[in-house]
C-alpha cells in the first residue's frame, strides 16, 4: 500500500517526520518556521513535536 499523497497532515502527530515534504510543509506552517528552521529544530531537540515547539518557541532558532 503506497502513501496517500492528499494528506495534508503527519502520520503520527507526535513525531515530525522531515523525509516526507508534505509533513515538512505541513510543520513548517504549523510553527511558522521555513524548512531549515525545523530542520535544525528536530536536529537540536530530536523529533518529538513537543520538544521542537518548545525549542522553537524559546527562541533557539
Amino acid at each position: 500500500m503506497s502513501d496517500d499523497k492528499t494528506k495534508t497532515g503527519p502520520q503520527d502527530a507526535s513525531k515530525i517526520s522531515l523525509s516526507e515534504d508534505y509533513e515538512v510543509r505541513y510543520w513548517s506552517d504549523k510553527f511558522g518556521v521555513s524548512r531549515e528552521d525545523l530542520e535544525r529544530a528536530v536536529k537540536a531537540a530530536g523529533n518529538a513535536a513537543d520538544a521542537v515547539q518548545a525549542y522553537l518557541q524559546r527562541g533557539a532558532h
